[in-house]
C-alpha cells in the first residue's frame, strides 16, 4: 500500500491575496445590480398608469384628464396641481400633499390616501369610493357632490370641509346643503296639526 503524505499549503503571498481581493470585488460588482434595491422614482417620467412619482414635487402642473391608475405618489408634493377628471383609481397616495389641488370629477376609487393632506383641495364630484383616507387632513376641502361610498375616514380631520350633496360612506345618505365639517342629514318637517 502506498504511503499517505500530508503536505502543508504555502501561505498566500501578498500578491495572491491582492488577486483574491480583486476577484472578490469584481464578483461583488457583478452581483450589485441583482442585489440592489428597486429603482427609485423618476420624476421626469411622463404621466401614465402605474407611474412611480414617489417623493416627487410638482407645483401648478396641469394633469387634467390623465390616467394615473395604480400610480405611486407616496410622499409626493402636488400642491396647486390640476387633476380635474383624472383617473387615479388604486393610487398609492400615502402621505401625499394635494394642498389646494383642483380635483373635481377625478376618480380616486380604492386609493390608499392614509395620512394625505388635501387642505383646501377641490374634490367636487370626485369618486372616493372605497378610498382609505384614515388620518387624512381635509381642512377646508370641498367634497360637494362627491361619492364617499365605503371610504374609510377614521381619525380624518374634516375641519371646515364642505360635504354638501356628498354621498356618505354608507352609500345611502346624501349630506344636506351646508354640511360643513360633518355630514348632516336633511331634516324634514314633522306633520303638524291642520
Amino acid at each position: 500500500m502506498g504511503e499517505i503524505v500530508a503536505t502543508a499549503r504555502p501561505r498566500n503571498s501578498r500578491s495572491s491575496r491582492g488577486r483574491n481581493l480583486l476577484a472578490g470585488l469584481a464578483l461583488g460588482l457583478a452581483l450589485l445590480p441583482v442585489l440592489s434595491l428597486p429603482a427609485s422614482a423618476d420624476c421626469a417620467d411622463v404621466p401614465a398608469p402605474g407611474v412611480d412619482w414617489r417623493r416627487c414635487q410638482f407645483f401648478g402642473n396641469d394633469f387634467s384628464d390623465r390616467d394615473f391608475t395604480g400610480a405611486n405618489f407616496q410622499s409626493a408634493s402636488l400642491s396647486n396641481t390640476n387633476f380635474e377628471n383624472a383617473q387615479l383609481d388604486g393610487l398609492d397616495g400615502r402621505r401625499v400633499h394635494f394642498v389646494a389641488a383642483k380635483m373635481s370629477g377625478a376618480s380616486l376609487a380604492g386609493a390608499d390616501l392614509r395620512d394625505a393632506d388635501f387642505t383646501s383641495a377641490d374634490l367636487s364630484g370626485a369618486s372616493l369610493a372605497k378610498a382609505d383616507m384614515r388620518r387624512g387632513r381635509f381642512y377646508g376641502t370641498v367634497f360637494r357632490n362627491a361619492d364617499l361610498t365605503g371610504a374609510r375616514l377614521d381619525n380624518a380631520d374634516l375641519l371646515n370641509a364642505d360635504l354638501s350633496g356628498a354621498t356618505w360612506i354608507d352609500g345611502k345618505t346624501v349630506c344636506d346643503e351646508g354640511s360643513i365639517g360633518q355630514c348632516r342629514l336633511k331634516r324634514t318637517k314633522a306633520p303638524g296639526p291642520a
